[in-house]
């Protein structure tokens, strides 16, 4: 039987934050990245989830953003339009490196089996859009004019109020018979899903039986993960019962291929792979000289770190809800309140709101965790974080309404 690494809380989480890409100080000259740079930090993270909410920009862009100095957002369209990664559901929507096509299989095949009904429903609709598509090349939905309003699975079902092709477009990206294969801005371009990857010589799906896919899509979200526990029922990115994922897990360590984690003050039973044993021996070796100073970093909510919030409340006594679904007045940290990561720990939260029109970032609440450092500690890399994340984002001006606690407002006013 594997025996059981065990380890301090502070070493576990730095080894996550090294294998997201979050831990370390930023290069002294931060050249713009261009798609191949970007691509490698996908395939590093496995893959990185879209949204739609832009309070600042989207997710993906923040997410990369976070981790790449040199970032911008039209490296991923290039890589997107360049067949390099796809859209699909992983974690939930997410930019995906294109060789990992085939291993999403098992979740393709069973939404188009949950979705069969409801594509034949609309099938006149379908099919008009599936034919403009084979004989025109990608369009974005707006060059679809709608014969009759319905209902999406997104509006209330006695208001029918979405444009028929909108939803035929929708039902036919979530059962992959069509594909995002460009973007402008939150704007997408749909084509036929088989024309893009013929182009790079690509399989359809594995060869290989069912048992074997979900194995093999396992092996990618521990990739994603790093840092897995049993319980987390998105284990896999497949639906399983408790028990399923318990003897998956148990499989894995029974043949060595995974590690059991005991994390010293915390009852969660963790694992790594056994691959990434070394690494994390080597950080607890270098536990004596590490530097606990910057850079700041902003998290967007739907950051990889942040998947399994329990495991942020286990690694650095952080308990995170996006409110974004929270009526305004319950509101305690705000509408895109974005975790403040500090060197190996999450010190605050920070709401901010772009104006493109005014290039005007503002932050309309900026709280800081009680067991936040002392303010001398981080408030140099704090100013310069905040500054680098306002011009990554094209804002010219900082605006900072209100602090917890309230004195920091002095304190920053500088900015």
């Amino acid at each position: 039987m594997t025996t059981a690494l065990h380890m301090n809380k502070k070493i576990v989480r730095r080894f996550l934050l090294q294998t997201q890409a979050l831990l370390g100080r930023w290069p002294a000259v931060s050249l713009p990245s261009g798609p191949d740079q970007v691509l490698s930090m996908i395939r590093s993270l496995g893959c990185v989830q879209i949204d739609p909410v832009a309070a600042v920009t989207g997710n993906q862009h923040l997410v990369l953003g976070a981790r790449d100095p040199g970032y911008t957002a039209d490296s991923l369209y290039t890589l997107l339009s360049d067949h390099k990664v796809f859209e699909y559901f992983a974690n939930a929507a997410c930019v995906i490196p294109i060789e990992d096509y085939a291993l999403f299989e098992p979740v393709r095949a069973r939404l188009k089996e949950r979705l069969a009904p409801s594509l034949q429903g609309l099938e006149k609709t379908v099919q008009h859009v599936l034919q403009r598509l084979k004989e025109e090349g990608p369009l974005p939905s707006r060059a679809f004019r709608a014969v009759e309003r319905v209902s999406g699975y997104w509006d209330s079902a006695d208001v029918p109020k979405t444009k028929d092709t909108t939803l035929a477009l929708n039902l036919l990206l979530d059962s992959a018979e069509i594909r995002v294969v460009a973007r402008q801005g939150n704007e997408r371009y749909f084509h036929i899903t088989e024309s893009g990857l013929q182009q790079q010589g690509l399989p359809m799906k594995e060869d290989m039986d069912v048992l074997a896919q979900r194995q093999t899509l396992l092996d990618k979200y521990i990739h994603a993960y790093r840092v897995v526990d049993a319980r987390d029922p998105r284990l896999g990115w497949l639906k399983s019962t408790a028990a399923e994922r318990r003897a998956d897990i148990a499989a894995r360590v029974s043949d060595g291929r995974m590690i059991p984690l005991k994390v010293e003050d915390v009852a969660t039973p963790y694992y790594i792979r056994a691959e990434d044993e070394d690494l994390l021996r080597h950080m607890e070796r270098e536990e004596p000289h590490y530097d606990p100073s910057g850079p700041v970093r902003f998290l967007p909510p739907l950051d990889n770190l942040l998947w399994r919030r329990e495991r942020i409340v286990d690694l650095f006594d952080f308990h995170y809800k996006w409110e974004i679904y929270t009526p305004e007045v319950k509101r305690t940290y705000g509408y895109y309140a974005m975790p403040i990561l500090h060197g190996d720990r999450l010190i605050g939260r920070m709401d901010p709101r772009l104006d493109r029109k005014t290039g005007v970032l503002t932050v309309r609440l900026l709280s800081m965790e009680e067991t936040a450092p002392p303010v001398e500690e981080w408030i140099t890399d704090f100013r310069e974080g905040l500054q680098f994340f306002a011009s990554m984002h094209g804002a010219r001006s900082i605006t900072i309404e209100k602090t917890v606690p309230k004195e920091l407002k002095k304190l920053l006013k500088l900015i």
